[in-house]
């Protein structure tokens, strides 16, 4: 019977990559409780000015995806993860000391730059570590760093603005990232060579895997030569469409809720925390059978179109029947965040070592303007309607647009660049 490959690496790399993007991932979430305990009426936010400052973290983010992601495939992603661990840490509880809007504009901004490059630079990494038959599995347990941080982040904020205000919320959500970027430092190694509690044998066997799959890509030029092929450039508006109902979703969900009638924000936390509960069950069932069946597609697409069919039935339901509103946004979390670690699988599967930390990054740069797009317009459509119908109806055809591009673009195996090119 063939021996496993390496299992110490799921012991040791995972938990250390996991923890890390959940520190990473606080600030994306806990400016929509913020908003709603308090902070736009201290700062005297209205509606847009407050679309506008959710959604700036990810314009910062778009810019500088792609060098961020190069330099983590051609330098080091260990050293570029640990610098934005200590930068990201001390802006995030800077924003609990601004005293004006336009402090508040640049910290927003300066956020996203710092974080660009950790999504790209992790993937990059987990791809040094594991195998294709494990990848859909690895990269779900970086990505539900997401919806668990969300899960615990709701929790938490609702019972520090409560007690603290939205300040400390942000002060002490921020100072961990500071400390954790140390023990990323001290714990991480960048590929299975530099690993000193693996075996030589282990350390041969992963690597020997690793170039094997390799060997099967037809080499890419360069950059260019990746970013105009058709498929990148579909995978790209695909993410950018997927990505708009997201955080459309998660920045704005505190305050949907928050708006029911006798709903504080305690409450607010502990419903916003019930989508990713969903939502984590989801992504590690998804990741599961893709590794099994290497069929990524299929666990791709049909949860973007459930998404998409739950938020227009939010629409059709309206604010008076807040429960059933309620389950529907429940459903639509938890569809949005499953089919993550599938589709950045499909992504290392396709590209050529030297070109991959690129392409990750073009993608998640787009994924980013989507984001950005998603956060301001749904914001700016709630303040504009004074209701949620409009950003529903928003976020249920972007992600019917990105059911039907991953149909069309994502074929079984994921095989389609190397023919291309």
């Amino acid at each position: 019977m063939k021996q496993p490959l390496a299992p110490k690496r799921w012991f040791r790399i995972i938990p250390i990559v996991f923890i890390t993007y959940s520190l990473a991932y606080l600030d994306r979430a806990n400016f929509g409780f913020a908003v709603a305990g308090g902070m736009a009426d201290d700062l005297n936010l209205d509606k847009a000015t407050s679309s506008l400052l959710g959604s700036l973290f990810f314009l910062g983010y778009f810019f500088f995806q792609i060098p961020g992601a190069h330099y983590a495939a051609s330098k080091s992603a260990k050293k570029l993860i640990f610098i934005s661990l200590i930068l990201w840490g001390a802006l995030a509880a800077a924003t609990g000391m601004v005293s004006n809007v336009t402090s508040l504009i640049i910290i927003r901004f300066m956020l996203g730059v710092v974080e660009s490059a950790v999504m790209p630079s992790m993937l990059i990494l987990l791809s040094h570590w594991f195998t294709k038959k494990e990848r859909s599995r690895a990269n779900t347990f970086l990505v539900l760093g997401n919806p668990v941080t969300v899960l615990w982040m709701s929790v938490l904020s609702g019972y520090l603005i409560n007690s603290m205000g939205w300040r400390w919320m942000f002060i002490i959500q921020g100072v961990p990232g500071i400390i954790w970027a140390f023990i990323w430092w001290r714990m991480i190694d960048e590929k299975p060579k530099d690993a000193n509690w693996l075996s030589e044998e282990e350390k041969q066997a992963v690597e020997n895997q690793l170039r094997e799959e390799q060997a099967g890509i037809k080499p890419v030029k360069n950059y260019a030569e990746a970013f105009k092929s058709t498929t990148v450039i579909l995978l790209c508006f695909q993410y950018l469409l997927w990505s708009l109902g997201v955080y459309g979703f998660v920045m704005w969900l505190p305050s949907i809720i928050k708006a029911a009638p006798d709903m504080d924000i305690v409450k607010t936390g502990w419903l916003s925390s019930v989508p990713y509960l969903l939502a984590i069950s989801g992504m590690l069932a998804t990741s599961y059978f893709s590794d099994k069946t290497l069929n990524r597609k299929i666990f791709i697409w049909p949860f973007l179109l459930a998404a998409s069919v739950a938020f227009f039935c939010s629409y059709l339901i309206g604010t008076q029947h807040f429960w059933i509103s309620f389950a529907l946004l429940v459903i639509a979390g938890g569809a949005l965040y499953a089919p993550y670690g599938p589709f950045f699988a499909v992504i290392t599967e396709i590209l050529p070592k030297n070109v991959a930390g690129g392409a990750l990054g073009l993608i998640n740069s787009i994924g980013a303007l989507g984001s950005f797009i998603g956060a301001y317009l749904v914001g700016y459509l709630n303040g504009k309607t004074g209701g949620f119908e409009s950003s529903y109806i928003l976020m249920a055809v972007a992600l019917l647009l990105s059911a039907i591009i991953t149909i069309i673009v994502i074929k079984a195996p994921a095989n389609i660049l190397k023919e291309e090119v």
